[in-house]
């Protein structure tokens, strides 16, 4: 097993065995929105922003059994206000039909050297989300969803 797929290897089972299930007892689902480019099942708590892990982002770097990216998918062909548009926010994910989702992507790094820090990575994870909903729902635009 080479070091790209021993670390998507690790990553998984650290998502599948760890921060999946404290999601879930935090009140996230399982997503029913399918992500373009991930196969695995995403998370959501409103049904408007879902959360995906990238586990192959990086895989191929010595220290990529410490960190994974999240994206925070938006899955809807609107138009956003510019305050929720950019690094901080939300940037496009183009789709191969011509349409665009948003995305907002983070690094979450779990563990640094022998030290974990799973608990405030967790904790990461859902203050993005709340974040990011809260700016979605202020805004005004889930009013204009079908």
């Amino acid at each position: 097993m080479n070091l790209k797929e021993a670390n998507e290897l690790f990553r998984r089972a650290i998502i599948k065995a760890y921060f999946e299930p404290q999601l879930l007892k935090m009140d996230y689902r399982r997503s029913s929105s399918k992500h373009p480019t991930i196969s695995d099942d995403g998370l959501t708590v409103d049904s408007n922003l879902h959360l995906y892990f990238d586990v192959s982002t990086g895989n191929d770097y010595p220290d990529g059994d410490e960190w994974f990216s999240v994206e925070y998918i938006f899955p809807h062909h609107v138009k956003l206000p510019d305050n929720l548009k950019g690094p901080d926010y939300f940037t496009t994910l183009s789709l191969p039909d011509g349409k665009h989702h948003w995305r907002h992507r983070e690094l979450v790094r779990f563990k640094y050297g022998k030290a974990k820090k799973l608990e405030e990575s967790l904790e990461f994870l859902d203050k993005k989300y709340k974040e990011l909903s809260k700016g979605l729902r202020d805004s005004g635009i889930l009013n204009q969803l079908d």
